[in-house]
């Protein structure tokens, strides 16, 4: 089927989309939702059977429902309305939650319903972005394959939304506001975690720390401890530990700034005070979450038997010059350990790469650039390095440019069924670094590398392994494939050939190396970057600025707008 994806941006719903589609043998094309005539003329030129938005928050113009089938991908249950659909699911508590395939119409979100999918929710808030990113996400994608189906079907018929109908238990919600969001430090820590998490990721909330006009983001609980509520009482690691009405909340990242002023920037909560917490002490052990073993509370160590695992949860997966040091510092750390395999355990995203938003908030973003490509050049030399153990990537979210290359360092790769992998760099404005030109062209080839470093498309965990990027793609939930990556690594270790498998690793290492130096790719790689960042041949700068503060594309990217480009399954046959 011919099939246009109308998207207000390319986010991982629609790139999961876009690939499960193609893998499904359909003819699939993107546009951008930039404004009505834009969208218009890419249906014009696609000439779709079937038009699908699972991310739009534009209005589908009247001249393109009307005369072609358009789904809409909306983020609740049947007869749910409204722009804000999650914030409400998280903030009331709901006990379940849904997706909804709906026909675009004049009204928005009030069309027939071509299906919808339901999910639990879990009594604890999850973090609005996590709801998305998970749940919402596997509903969403499962609606879309049933869509597909029901468009090749001549006598079906979408049902129009009726709220009589048992079935449709949503309404009408309006936009949540801040005033809606709204929180006194003084209230019970479980009331103001809620809060937080259903602006995660974004807008977030506002209140005040440190005198500071802020907005709040990533909230955990903390232990009870004697202090005003609203005060800073400890910092760790990024993160700030903020007392409340009954306890208190570590605090993960923050935007600094009135209401309205521009240049905001999401940054670590406490890099984001600067000077206001100089006077705050780091955390007491006693204060940190009970579940944290080595390292600190984004990098956790511990042993599972003959298996080290080494879990890294980084926001979004960015890297920042700080945590690259930490990281590599857990990964000696770990090597150091009587274990046979260590198991680099990635967060809800395994890794996106270097820091843009810490980049592009420094006093001098070049030079920061140029210590956090360094930094996790750092952490890519201890996996690549490790001869003491075999080591396994457990890739159980989506990753990104450097991220993806970090976990193809590791002896295997494992990668969940749902994960969506972009091993690239140009469309950041980058040559990129990490090894990549060492470990990409080792599992794929160079025919193949090439290809996905230029063509810059995503890929999923099947294609992965088809390419060679993946040894393994595993299914299930998060928690499942963890736990199957766990095994998959016990397993390794129990082997009776183990110390055969070990020492012919570490052959090849020696092999490779005698063929061509490590350090050389990295030279080269950074001489490549160095161009990148201080000269800006490739618009790095606009790049990043546009990523960090969500600037609206002007264009589709040609990358995707070219109806055509090739799929790197066709470069492998």
């Amino acid at each position: 089927m011919r099939i246009l994806l109308l998207c207000s941006a390319f986010n991982g719903l629609s790139q999961r989309t876009w690939i499960e589609l193609r893998r499904a043998g359909h003819d699939v094309s993107v546009e951008l939702a930039i404004d009505e005539e834009t969208m218009v003329e890419a249906v014009e030129l696609a000439r779709p059977e079937l038009i699908i938005c699972p991310f739009l928050k534009e209005r589908v113009p009247e001249r393109i429902w009307k005369n072609h089938r358009t789904v809409i991908v909306h983020p609740g249950p049947p007869g749910d309305r409204g722009p804000s659909s999650l914030d409400w699911a998280v903030d009331e508590g709901a006990a379940e939650w849904g997706v909804t395939a709906l026909q675009a119409v004049e009204e928005m979100d009030a069309g027939p319903i071509w299906g919808s999918r339901t999910f639990p929710l879990p009594a604890e808030p999850p973090k609005k972005s996590s709801l998305y990113n998970g749940p919402v996400t596997e509903a969403a994608i499962a609606l879309v394959h049933e869509v597909v189906a029901k468009a090749a079907d001549p006598w079906f018929l979408p049902e129009p939304l009726d709220y009589d109908r048992p079935e449709v238990t949503g309404r009408l919600r309006p936009t949540m506001r801040q005033e809606d969001r709204a929180f006194a430090w003084s209230d019970p820590t479980a009331h103001i975690l809620r809060k937080v998490r259903a602006a995660d990721g974004a807008p977030g909330v506002r209140t005040v720390l440190c005198g500071a006009e802020v907005r709040v983001f990533d909230a955990d609980e903390g232990p009870r401890i004697s202090a005003e509520p609203g005060t800073v009482a400890a910092r760790s690691d990024g993160r700030v530990l903020v007392a409340t009405g009954d306890g208190s909340l570590w605090i993960g990242h923050l935007k600094v700034g009135a209401p309205g002023e521009p240049g905001a920037i999401k940054l670590p909560a406490a890099t984001a005070l600067g000077e206001l917490v100089d006077g705050v002490p780091n955390a007491d052990p006693s204060v940190l979450p009970s579940d944290r073993g080595y390292g600190d509370g984004e990098i956790v160590y511990r042993r599972s038997g003959a298996v080290g695992v080494l879990s890294f949860d980084f926001y979004n997966g960015a890297m920042s010059t700080e945590q690259c040091v930490r990281l590599a510092a857990g990964l000696r750390h770990a090597a150091r350990q009587d274990t046979r395999v260590l198991l680099l355990r990635g967060g809800e995203v395994f890794s996106n790469g270097i820091h843009l938003n810490v980049i592009e908030a420094a006093e001098d973003p070049e030079g920061e650039a140029w210590r956090n490509i360094q930094a996790i050049d750092d952490v890519c030399h201890e996996i690549i390095t490790c001869s003491s153990q075999l080591t396994v990537a457990s890739v159980g979210g989506n990753a990104g440019a450097g991220g993806v290359m970090l976990g193809l360092g590791a002896d295997r790769v494992l990668v969940r069924q749902g994960a969506v992998l972009n091993p690239h760099y140009a469309t950041m404005g980058l040559f990129g670094s990490e090894y990549w030109t060492y470990v990409l062209p080792r599992r794929v080839g160079d025919a193949a590398a090439s290809a996905l470093t230029g063509e810059c498309l995503p890929i999923g965990a099947d294609q992965a392994v088809e390419l060679g990027m993946a040894d393994t793609a595993i299914g299930g939930t998060r928690a499942e494939f963890e736990e199957a990556a766990l095994s998959y690594a016990r397993r390794l270790a129990d082997r009776g050939n183990y110390e055969r498998v070990l020492q012919a690793k570490n052959d090849l290492r020696e092999a490779d190396e005698r063929r061509r130096p490590l350090e050389t790719y990295r030279v080269a790689e950074l001489a490549e970057m160095s161009r990148d960042i201080f000269d800006d041949r490739s618009g790095f700068r606009e790049a990043r600025r546009s990523f960090v503060h969500k600037l609206k594309a002007e264009a589709t990217p040609a990358h995707l707008a070219d109806h055509r480009a090739p799929i790197m399954r066709d470069v492998m046959v």
